[in-house]
């Protein structure tokens, strides 16, 4: 199996941005003293997470990361592809699991079903 996906699914750039800022911001305070210093760490975990969580699409798996670890999910054990109330996707799995899919929205779920080679016919989706 190829190293590279064929697709990378990550979260909003927005999360992104809003992390930075509020690194930003937390500077002076983390600075004023040093037993504010551990401040810092919550921007820096949300920076770290929006940078590596996310789902990537290979021709013959799901790979769903998170900030510490992930799970490789090869399609033959998905059952099912479902959005929730909120839009986002979880996989339903073979043996009932379900697992999120980080940063699958209702949006872009036919564009992770043509990377991994499952097209979507037109009538499919809403």
């Amino acid at each position: 199996m190829s190293d590279h996906p064929v697709l990378r699914v990550r979260k909003s750039g927005a999360v992104l941005v809003a992390a930075l800022i509020g690194l930003v911001g937390t500077i002076p305070i983390a600075g004023s003293s040093w037993a504010r210093t551990p401040l810092l760490l919550i921007p820096i975990a949300v920076l770290a997470w929006t940078w590596r969580a996310g789902t990537d699409v290979y021709p013959g798996e799901l790979r769903v990361r998170a900030l510490i670890g992930g799970s490789r999910v090869p399609f033959g054990r998905i059952a099912e592809l479902a959005p929730d109330e909120r839009g986002r996707v979880s996989a339903l799995l073979d043996n009932g699991n379900v697992i999120r899919l980080t940063g699958v929205t209702r949006d872009n779920l036919p564009l992770v079903l043509q990377a991994s080679g499952h097209p979507v016919a037109a009538g499919d989706h809403q």
